[in-house]
């Protein structure tokens, strides 16, 4: 494209108005692409998408301190959005999906708390919230107000640039629940795995493109050929494009090409094998999911798995991944969503993380009858973890009538010794 119609194009874009433009016009504009290799790439994609979907997943409950055990609490207007509908748009599955997946691909995930006025009460307004949406990682920008200049020193504030209408929002700490990972130097903000393993990740794209253009030249290598004589530019031009088309691509593969007498065509590339490719290109996959707390079975390594030892890596991906992600979701939910009157009064929020780890039928059979007969679930709680109705006297613990304490173990035997001695 000629500079005059770049110019003319760019000129015609900036007159748009605001809510149309975005900040990929500005990006073609300058002649800037987006880098979008990380994600393109099928072991980060699978990663990226086993920890997405294993947040979105998990049921989040509702629930109130009682004694030394906790009770499923009756949702307030907040907890019922975060557990039903968080906003008009999303299920509660798609909305945490959404925001892990920000944070995982750019290492912060926000989520904007949309609140309203509803009377003026004692001490100032009382707002409640409306709605939750998650915002787009790539175009928040979080500030720290270090001296004061809004008055609260120390705050942070999120500025938010909305890539569909164009506007600008800035929110308080406040109003925005923000999501980390693991990696934070400074404890404010993330760091994602694509920019820590920038090199090993784009390194495993190429490879995956290697594949992609060789698979487009029908496997065949890239050959020299050689000839007696001198020809000039334009005739090496017209050679080369002639035995180009008569060898590369799928379509050409297995074709016999007539080569003229004092002509030689000779392979340059190396072989796959030659170079260890797919061992490789296996090792760095693991090196990626191990980086994202992915087990090997996860992104379909089974050489050293089993299907008993698949369930007990799905276990592991529990305690050594999801188990700190939950615990930072619970904590920073608990403190953003629930006023200090609620948690004094023992209310939180939890993720069910035995969504997870559901068994066969035979198994949770055995570990539900085992719960029942010693007194750690009623029947009724029993029939509730397989969807059944409550019965009526179901809500009573049991226990097996020949269980005694440890003291008085052989006591009847004692008793009944005596007796047919007296006799």
């Amino acid at each position: 494209m000629k500079i005059k119609e770049r110019v003319k194009n760019a000129l015609n874009e900036l007159t748009r108005p605001a809510a149309e433009l975005n900040d990929q016009v500005l990006l073609d504009w300058l002649g800037i692409r987006a880098d979008h290799k990380a994600i393109n790439e099928v072991t980060y994609f699978t990663c990226l998408k086993m920890l997405s979907e294993t947040m979105g997943k998990l049921p989040l409950k509702y629930y109130k301190s009682e004694g030394d055990g906790r009770i499923r609490a009756a949702p307030s207007p907040s907890a019922l959005l975060l557990i039903s509908r968080p906003n008009p748009v999303m299920t509660p599955a798609t909305f945490w999906t959404a925001v892990e997946a920000n944070c995982q691909h750019y290492g912060n995930g926000y989520v904007w708390m949309q609140t309203e006025f509803v009377r003026k009460g004692k001490y100032g307004g009382e707002y409640r919230v409306r709605s939750f949406w998650p915002m787009q990682s790539n175009c928040t920008t979080v500030l720290m107000d270090d001296v004061g200049v809004f008055g609260n020193a120390g705050k942070l504030y999120y500025r938010y640039s909305d890539p569909k209408s164009g506007k600008t929002y800035t929110f308080q700490q406040e109003s925005v629940m923000h999501f980390k990972t693991w990696c934070s130097f400074d404890g404010v903000m993330g760091k994602s795995v694509q920019d820590i393993l920038k090199t090993t990740v784009d390194g495993l794209g190429e490879s995956a493109n290697y594949l992609n253009n060789l698979y487009k030249q029908g496997l065949t290598a890239s050959m020299a050929l050689q000839y007696t004589g001198d020809l000039d530019k334009s005739m090496r031009i017209k050679l080369q494009k002639e035995y180009s088309d008569l060898l590369a691509g799928a379509k050409n593969a297995g074709k016999v090409v007539p080569v003229p007498v004092g002509m030689t065509l000779q392979p340059l590339n190396i072989k796959l094998t030659d170079a260890q490719f797919y061992e490789l290109k296996k090792y760095t996959a693991l090196q990626i999911a191990g980086a994202f707390g992915i087990k090997p079975n996860q992104i379909n390594d089974y050489e050293k798995s089993s299907y008993a030892n698949s369930e007990t890596q799905q276990l592991a991906f529990l305690v050594d991944t999801m188990l700190y992600r939950l615990t930072q979701y619970e904590q920073e939910i608990n403190y953003k969503v629930l006023s200090d009157r609620d948690q004094a009064e023992g209310y939180f929020f939890k993720f069910n993380e035995k969504a997870i780890l559901r068994t066969d039928a035979k198994t949770q059979m055995e570990v539900i009858r085992t719960a029942v007969n010693n007194g750690i679930y009623t029947p009724n709680e029993a029939r509730n973890l397989l969807d059944y109705p409550a019965k009526d006297g179901g809500d009573i613990l049991i226990v097996n009538g020949n269980y005694v304490q440890l003291e008085n173990v052989g006591a009847a035997y004692g008793k009944a010794g005596e007796n047919n001695g007296s006799n």
